[in-house]
C-alpha cells in the first residue's frame, strides 16, 4: 500500500470537525480521561458498541483523527463517497475481508489511530463478546489500545426519532488507560492471539465497570 492508497488522514481530520459539530451541536457530550489517547503513533481505539452514535460520537470526542471500520452495509448511496472521503473503511464482517485488513494495517502503520468496535454489532455494549479481529490488529501493528466507554446513548429513545437519545441529553465519553495487547514477544501464532483476546476483553470490561462507576450510569 501507498501513501496514495491510505485512507486519507487529512479526510479523517475533516470528520473530526464534522463529527464535533453534530455531536456539539445536537448533543452535551461529557469527555473523561481524553489525555490518555497517546498523542503521536499508532493506537486502536476499542469502543463498546450499543448506540447508532457511538461511531459518531467518538469522530467528535477525540483527541485525534479516527479511522473507523464501518460495515459495508453502511457505504450505500451518498453515504459511500462521504465516508470513503472522511477517511473511513468498509469491512466485510461476513468474511475475512483483505481489503479492509490491508487498509487498517496501513493506517496504523503510518501512525494513524484506528477505531473498532470489538463487539461486532450494536448490542448490550458490554465487551461480553469479542471478535479476534482487535487482537490481530494490535498484536500485529504493535499499536497500544485505548478502551472507550460511551454511555448514556441508549438510556431512553429521543422524542423525534426513536433511535436517536434526546438532543441537548448529556453523553459519556470516558477514555481508559493505553496498554499493549501482546505479551511482548511479538508472536502472532493462534494461541498467542487467543490469549491478546482474553487479556484485551479483560481489559476493556475493567474500564467499563470503571467509566460506569465514574459517571454513574
Amino acid at each position: 500500500m501507498t501513501a496514495d492508497t491510505l485512507p486519507s488522514e487529512r479526510g479523517a481530520a475533516v470528520g473530526r470537525g464534522i463529527g464535533i459539530g453534530l455531536m456539539y451541536g445536537l448533543w452535551r457530550p461529557r469527555v473523561l480521561g481524553a489525555w490518555r489517547v497517546p498523542s503521536a503513533g499508532p493506537v486502536i481505539l476499542a469502543v463498546n458498541h450499543s448506540h447508532m452514535i457511538d461511531g459518531p460520537m467518538l469522530m467528535g470526542t477525540a483527541p485525534r483523527p479516527v479511522h473507523f471500520l464501518i460495515k459495508k452495509e453502511a457505504f450505500v448511496g451518498p453515504l459511500d463517497p462521504f465516508l470513503k472521503g472522511i477517511g473511513q473503511l468498509k469491512v466485510d464482517r461476513d468474511t475475512t475481508d483483505r481489503a479492509a485488513v490491508t487498509d487498517a494495517l496501513g493506517v496504523l502503520k503510518a501512525g494513524g489511530v484506528l477505531g473498532i468496535f470489538p463487539e461486532g454489532t450494536r448490542g448490550e455494549g458490554d465487551f461480553a463478546s469479542l471478535r479476534a479481529g482487535l487482537a490481530y490488529f494490535a498484536v500485529r501493528s504493535g499499536a497500544q489500545v485505548v478502551p472507550v466507554a460511551v454511555l448514556g446513548g441508549a438510556d431512553r429513545p429521543g422524542r423525534l426519532v426513536k433511535a436517536l437519545p434526546p438532543l441537548r441529553s448529556r453523553v459519556d465519553v470516558v477514555f481508559g488507560d493505553a496498554f499493549e495487547a501482546g505479551d511482548g514477544s511479538g508472536r502472532r501464532t493462534r494461541k498467542a492471539l487467543d490469549e491478546a483476546t482474553v487479556r484485551i476483553q479483560g481489559e476493556l470490561r475493567a474500564h467499563l465497570n470503571n467509566a460506569r462507576r465514574l459517571t454513574g450510569r
